[in-house]
């Protein structure tokens, strides 16, 4: 639609969200945090990395391959989805928020899946 660099630049700075991420993953192992604690940051971090490398490193053109947007979008929800968890040892209301935002996210990710597609 026109606004590739503006996209890029947005891509980016979701990047830094590895920053607290990594914070939660350090501080994790101080507090005695149960295994899947370590799996949805881990999850995250690991997909954050990946996006990172795949779109902004290598510069790899997968979203044209069906299977390669598919594996992606997987990985996306598995990565955002852990998230909810992360957030329900806070309490019911950022769980609470959190449910919300991954369901709107959800919506607006296939609302662009259509308006983009090729």
């Amino acid at each position: 639609m026109g606004r590739l660099e503006l996209s890029r630049r947005v891509g980016l700075a979701s990047f830094l969200a590895a920053i607290p991420l990594i914070y939660l993953l350090i501080n994790a192992f101080r507090t005695d945090r149960s295994s899947i604690y370590f799996i949805w940051v881990g999850l995250m971090i690991a997909f954050l990395i990946g996006e990172l490398l795949i779109d902004y490193v290598l510069n790899v053109e997968f979203r044209t391959v069906r299977w390669a947007t598919i594996l992606y979008v997987v990985i996306f929800f598995a990565a955002t989805g852990g998230m909810i968890g992360i957030a329900a040892e806070a309490g019911k209301w950022w769980t609470g928020a959190t449910v919300f935002t991954f369901l709107v996210m959800a919506i607006l990710a296939f609302v662009q899946r259509a308006k983009t597609r090729l």
